[in-house]
């Protein structure tokens, strides 16, 4: 089920509207934890044997790909998956439309008065063609779209979206990844105190305001190409009591002087880009960081690092959910990439972490202190999810 969002810009919708919205999260929830399982089982029943008989043991997620093609149930899988993905969007944007005033009024309000943050926007910033060129996750207008009647609409779609979309696992302002990350960091580095921490590719600013919380002290700074995204993010961490900068920028050419921040970090961002521009934004963070400082991405992990078939699970939206480059940064040596940006070796840092907003802190820390490897939950909207962190430190 979705949850009710913490803060002054959550709109619910009529009676009639919530329940669309709790069907969709519920079917979305049974796709990716039922179906899903009995899609493993036939595989491992059925087509994985078949395979193995023929000489043809899958050693890749492609290969499983390719076997599972045409699979009835692969086939049912996936068209019940990208229609239950456009009906996510679809729950959301009737009430959206309906409260459009209603939530002007409350964006304008969280947005005008005495400011704990800031937002500044580029009007010459060229979008980049892997924005503009798709609805990315099959959202209407990607997240760049400008509505003249409410230039936050864009953002307010993701937020609302994205609440259906994870059906209540992402903590009660879908944070947890950043909570995840920056507690992981202040629990294993208790002596590292960032004083400025900049998230790359932000969107809606959810994750940014986690690092603020978790290091209230430091100066907290969230990035992004889409001005609506931005608007509403802005509008949001206000509305939170949350000061953090929100600034229209490109992750490959940062407008930030070296050595200028203690942390950069991005979540579920890498993979929206080229590997091309993956190299840039890692070169870009190796320069702003300041000696000491740390280079965080959370993600998805590498498929060198799964068995054939979760592999091919978690590849499924590079072919099928309007994310062109997922694969092929799956695909890449993490090391490597980390080496060429100028991050030493003895330096990288790589570690799974399970939810923090699911857990007291002392069961956190505990967990914590267990070996955590990866599993075929690792990344995956299931009970028991656990969250992938790599990057270095300088």
């Amino acid at each position: 089920m979705p949850v009710a969002l913490h803060h002054d810009l959550y709109i619910r919708g009529t009676r009639e509207q919530a329940a669309k919205q709790d069907f969709v999260a519920t079917l979305r929830k049974y796709v990716l934890n039922d179906v899903a399982n009995e899609m493993r089982e036939r595989y491992e029943a059925h087509v994985e044997p078949g395979l193995t008989a023929a000489g043809k043991t899958p050693a890749s997620g492609e290969d499983v790909h390719n076997a599972m093609k045409p699979d009835p149930m692969f086939r049912f899988y996936s068209s019940i998956r990208y229609n239950t993905q456009e009906m996510v969007w679809r729950s959301v944007l009737r009430p959206l439309a309906e409260n459009r005033e209603s939530l002007a009024a409350k964006v304008e309000e969280a947005a005008s008065g005495d400011a704990l943050g800031s937002l500044k926007l580029d009007p010459d910033l060229e979008i980049p063609r892997n924005v503009t060129a798709i609805d990315v996750h099959l959202t209407p207008g990607s997240y760049h779209r400008e509505d003249p009647q409410a230039p936050w609409m864009a953002g307010a779609l993701y937020d609302h979206g994205f609440n259906v979309f994870s059906f209540g696992m992402m903590g009660e302002n879908h944070d947890d990844i950043g909570q995840s990350m920056s507690q992981y960091i202040r629990h294993t580095y208790p002596d590292f105190k960032p004083e400025s921490i900049l998230d790359l590719g932000c969107t809606i600013g959810h994750n940014t305001c986690a690092w603020k919380h978790t290091y209230p002290d430091a100066r907290v700074v969230g990035i992004d190409v889409a001005p609506a995204c931005l608007r509403y993010a802005h509008a949001r961490a206000e509305s939170q009591g949350t000061a953090v900068d929100f600034e229209q920028a490109d992750a490959t050419a940062l407008p930030y002087e070296d050595n200028s921040f203690d942390v950069v970090f991005s979540s579920m961002f890498l993979h929206e880009l080229s590997v091309r521009n993956i190299r840039k934004v890692f070169a870009e963070a190796h320069r702003v960081l300041r000696p000491g400082g740390l280079m965080l991405h959370m993600e998805l992990p590498p498929n060198d690092s799964l068995a054939p078939y979760d592999a091919f699970y978690l590849d499924w939206d590079a072919y099928y959910n309007n994310e062109p480059f997922y694969k092929a940064f799956r695909d890449q040596n993490l090391g490597a990439l980390r080496e060429e940006a100028g991050f030493s070796a003895e330096k990288h840092l790589q570690f799974i972490t399970p939810q923090y907003s699911t857990l007291s802190e002392t069961d956190y820390a505990q967990a914590l202190a267990e070996e955590q490897g990866f599993s075929d939950k690792t990344g995956r909207f299931a009970d028991g999810i656990q969250w992938f962190g790599f990057g270095a430190w300088k």
